[in-house]
C-alpha cells in the first residue's frame, strides 16, 4: 500500500512582503488557507482595500499532496506574475497557502524579466517573514455504540492513543475521535470487529 501523505508545511499566520523597482511597488500578502471559498473571500477583501492598484496577481496551493494549485497574472504579460509567485510556494515546499502580490504601477515598464524578478522577490519577502510550521492531517469520526461494548471501544482508544473530542456515556453512547489520516485504515479495521458499533466519517482537518 502506498504511504499516504498526511504531513505538510504551511504558514502559521498571514505575513507581508514588499519589493520596489523603478517607481513600481509590489505588495505581497501570504495567507494560510484551507479552501477555495476562503481564498475568494480574501481576494475580494484585498480588491476592496487596494481598489486603486493596477494588478492583483496571485497563486495558491491546497492539500497535503499539493495537487490543487492555480496562478493568475491579472493582466500582466503571460507567466510574468502568477508563475513566479507559485514558484516561490513550491521552492519553500508549502501548501494550504495563498499569496497575492498587488502592483502599483510607477510609470516605467519593467520588461518581462523585470516583472518575473519583481513578483518572485515580493512573494519571497512575504515568505521570509512568515513562520513556517508543519501540520498533520487528522480524520475525525463519530462512534455510536451501546454501553456493554464500551470497554472494548475504550481499549482501542487507549491502545492507539486516539484523541477524544467529545463523549456521551449513557445506555447509548457516542464519542467523537480524531487521529492521523495515515492511520485511518488500521484504526477502522479494529473498530470493525466490535459488534453493533456505528462509525461515521465527520471531516478531515
Amino acid at each position: 500500500m502506498a504511504e499516504y501523505i498526511d504531513e505538510y508545511l504551511t504558514i502559521s499566520k498571514p505575513s507581508e512582503g514588499l519589493f520596489k523597482d523603478r517607481g513600481s511597488k509590489f505588495l505581497a500578502f501570504a495567507y494560510p488557507v484551507s479552501s477555495e471559498t476562503e481564498i475568494k473571500e480574501i481576494q475580494e477583501k484585498l480588491r476592496d482595500d487596494y481598489h486603486d492598484a493596477r494588478h492583483h496577481c496571485y497563486a495558491y496551493m491546497l492539500g497535503a499532496e499539493m495537487k490543487v494549485f492555480r496562478s493568475n497574472d491579472d493582466g500582466e504579460p503571460s507567466s510574468t506574475a502568477g508563475k513566479p509567485i507559485l514558484g516561490q510556494i513550491r521552492s519553500f515546499e508549502l501548501t494550504n497557502i495563498l499569496i497575492v502580490v498587488i502592483r502599483y504601477f510607477g510609470g516605467t515598464k519593467l520588461g518581462v524579466s523585470g516583472l518575473i524578478h519583481a513578483y518572485k522577490t515580493a512573494a519571497e519577502e512575504a515568505l521570509k517573514s512568515a513562520e513556517i510550521i508543519k501540520k498533520t492531517l487528522l480524520d475525525v469520526y463519530s462512534l455510536k455504540f451501546e454501553y456493554p461494548v464500551m470497554s472494548e471501544v475504550m481499549r482501542i482508544l487507549k491502545e492507539e492513543n486516539i484523541e477524544q473530542i467529545d463523549q456521551k456515556f449513557e445506555i447509548s453512547c457516542s464519542v467523537s475521535i480524531s487521529f492521523r489520516k495515515a492511520d485511518t485504515e488500521k484504526i477502522l479495521s479494529k473498530f470493525d470487529r466490535i459488534e453493533n458499533l456505528k462509525i461515521e466519517f465527520v471531516e478531515t482537518r
